[in-house]
């Protein structure tokens, strides 16, 4: 037995019956703005975002000039070859790398940025369930 809340039937539901999820979305971006929140709540982040490799936001959970940045620095904070940093990028990614957590995330052949920003000098935070959801949402679409 499932009930409806607010937003309507298609868009957020709650099941009776051992369903975990409280708002679900056929909508792939929706559903991605739903993953995301949920992980940046449970995780206390300030932002949570995933972006393309070249740093524009795919769906976010957070202030939008907040994602924006993270999308557009995520290509340089990213662990591997490509994300080499020069004195001219400099301090801005310095700064950020001290309090952004940066994912690649395969989806088939895709890949994706998953960027977290801490709200404190928390640890890092775990994002296998955010990575695990993105991968779930984006081969469905």
């Amino acid at each position: 037995m499932k009930q409806h809340n607010e937003h309507g039937p298609d868009n957020a539901t709650t099941s009776l019956d051992g369903e975990r999820r409280r708002k679900r979305s056929s909508d792939p971006l929706v559903a991605l703005h739903y993953q995301l929140s949920h992980t940046r709540t449970a995780a206390e982040l300030d932002a949570l975002v995933v972006a393309d490799p070249s740093g524009v936001v795919v769906a976010g959970a957070g202030s939008w000039p907040a994602c924006e940045e993270l999308a557009a620095y995520a290509p340089l904070l990213a662990v591997g070859a490509w994300a080499e940093v020069n004195d001219s990028v400099g301090s801005r990614v310095a700064s950020l790398r001290a309090e952004v957590t940066v994912r690649p995330v395969l989806v088939g052949d895709l890949e994706v940025l998953l960027c977290a920003r801490q709200r404190t000098d928390a640890p890092a935070p775990d994002l296998d369930g955010a990575a695990a959801g993105i991968t779930r949402i984006l081969s469905a679409a």
